[in-house]
């Protein structure tokens, strides 16, 4: 029979041997990230709008919007410059235009698109940097009148455009 002393140390020894295997291997969330350990901070720049039919608060609601999903879905630390991952880019398209045409040719609705222009850096692993433009877009009734929708389109779009990014950068999407 083992003696205490020899049980110890065996479990001294095997919680070691765990640690180091963790320590070694990326770390996982729930949203399916996968972020090395030494990645501890994220940098997001404001995202200007250079898209001449964006509203003036599109910029801002996607910054943020971006920032959100970081917080949210990671456990690393918003800094104000050079994170272990970097965001930079701005908005480069924003139109609508008509779609589903009906018979007395009229649309039956018209679609907000947006595109971001992103450059992304990870400090820790260049051969995961990027720069790449995303787009989505929305749909809504030509009936309705856009300045009561805009927001709403534009925070749904914004959902769709940060979780691309998110994908991209850390989930090797």
């Amino acid at each position: 029979m083992m003696s205490l002393k020899k049980i110890s140390v065996l479990l001294f020894l095997g919680l070691i041997a765990l640690s180091i295997q963790f320590a070694c291997k990326p770390s996982y969330s729930f949203t399916g990230a996968s972020i090395s350990p030494e990645v501890e901070t994220v940098s997001i720049d404001f995202f200007p709008s250079y898209a001449p039919l964006a509203p003036p608060i599109a910029a801002q609601l996607f910054t943020e919007s971006l920032k959100d999903i970081f917080l949210s879905q990671t456990n690393l630390t918003l800094v104000k410059s050079n994170g272990d991952l970097q965001f930079s880019g701005s908005i480069v398209g924003y139109n609508n235009q008509p779609v589903a045409i009906q018979g007395n040719e009229r649309a039956a609705l018209t679609r907000i698109t947006m595109t971001v222009k992103v450059k992304f850096v990870n400090t820790k692993d260049e051969s995961q940097n990027f720069e790449t433009n995303f787009s989505r877009f929305e749909d809504f009734e030509t009936s309705r009148d856009l300045s009561s929708v805009e927001q709403e389109l534009l925070n749904s779009i914004n959902d769709q455009l940060t979780q691309d990014i998110f994908n991209k950068a850390v989930t090797n999407w």
